[in-house]
């Protein structure tokens, strides 16, 4: 195997359930990971984008859309990016001092912040997902899934990490951070072009998830020192969510305009 492809395998092996052949891997093989990492989002926007084509095809009910288009990307990857999510959330709403928040990122209890979060996810989660009617619209929405790890990958390999040891250290110590950078710029780019080939109000997407990124730079930095592997799946899941609203807003003023 080429460090490339044992690049693309472990990517997939580590953030995802998708299965792919296993191996013993060393450091090296993990030069290339977070160039693959985005990828994982391109499958779930593929399968969203399939199950919504059969949606309107066999006129499957709202409620069970939204259920469906809810649990793929939970499926897709076990729940690892909402898991960093709740220990992210936990941290910061306790609003304690720096060394206390890094001390609940390590602890795998969750407290009732993360739930109570969880729950406000999942409802604009599956609100959002319900309004967004427009095939187009909707195409861009699948698109910001592969965005939101572009974004994700860069933070690993530019921002501070507030540890000095863990997963996101590993990985960014032994990636080729230069190309790294630059193919996940390339595929960024790439990603919002066909996002707004799909849909013009796609720029607004895009404004958002560069939002999200800002204020995730932002907010670590200050609250923590820097990102951790739990902020980073708590950026995956803001960033989409951000993406998921405003394509419903947009999908909602069109037809309140159009109406009138």
């Amino acid at each position: 195997m080429t460090c490339m492809f044992r690049s693309f395998l472990l990517a997939f092996s580590m953030y995802s359930k998708i299965p792919v052949p296993q191996f013993a891997w060393k450091e090296e093989d993990m030069q290339y990971m977070l160039c693959f990492f985005p990828w994982i989002g391109a499958v779930i926007g593929g399968i969203l984008f399939l199950w919504n084509e059969l949606c309107g095809r066999f006129a499957v009910g709202g409620l069970c859309r939204a259920l469906i288009g809810a649990a793929v990307p939970l499926a897709i990857t076990g729940g690892f990016h909402v898991d960093g999510f709740m220990d992210t959330m936990d941290a910061f709403c306790s609003y304690s001092p720096r060394e206390r928040k890094l001390e609940i990122l390590k602890d795998s209890h969750i407290g009732a912040f993360s739930v109570i979060m969880l729950a406000l996810y999942g409802l604009i989660y599956l609100g959002a997902f319900s309004e967004i009617k427009d095939g187009g619209l909707f195409g861009s929405v699948c698109g910001g899934f592969f965005l939101s790890r572009c974004l994700s990958g860069i933070a690993v390999v530019s921002f501070p990490g507030a540890k000095k040891e863990g997963m996101l250290c590993q990985s960014a110590e032994n990636a080729r951070k230069t190309a790294v950078r630059r193919m996940l710029y390339l595929q960024g780019a790439l990603c919002i072009g066909f996002m707004v080939w799909q849909s013009v109000w796609a720029g607004l997407l895009t404004v958002a998830a560069f939002i999200s990124f800002y204020r995730y730079f932002y907010r670590t930095k200050k609250e923590l020192g820097g990102i951790t592997g739990d902020t980073a799946g708590y950026f995956v899941v803001v960033c989409e969510i951000c993406m998921m609203a405003v394509a419903a807003v947009a999908d909602v003023m069109v037809r309140v305009s159009t109406f009138r």
